[in-house]
């Protein structure tokens, strides 16, 4: 998975027009733990965002991350990217 980091001082929030670049950015940090912690649930959501952009990588990256869930997680997940794309 991800080896790189990202500057989180220096970042600027996602909003509904949002490259699809930003949103695999965002799914790669949480999948890695570059946080500290390893979130997939985040890392779902934003694969999911992605994938939706049109990140075609996304997608198996997604299936990756869904496989390492359990059900439960995997719908709060969608429930946060559903909830991000209708709060935009």
């Amino acid at each position: 998975m991800f080896q790189g980091t990202f500057d989180l001082e220096t970042a600027t929030p996602v909003d509904a027009s949002a490259l699809s670049d930003i949103l695999f950015e965002r799914e790669i940090y949480w999948a890695s733990g570059r946080s500290g912690i390893v979130d997939l649930v985040a890392a779902h959501k934003w694969f999911n965002l992605a994938a939706l952009k049109g990140r075609k990588d996304a997608v198996a990256l997604r299936q990756e991350v869904a496989g390492q869930m359990s059900d439960t997680e995997i719908s709060v997940a969608q429930r946060e990217a559903r909830a991000w794309v209708s709060a935009r």
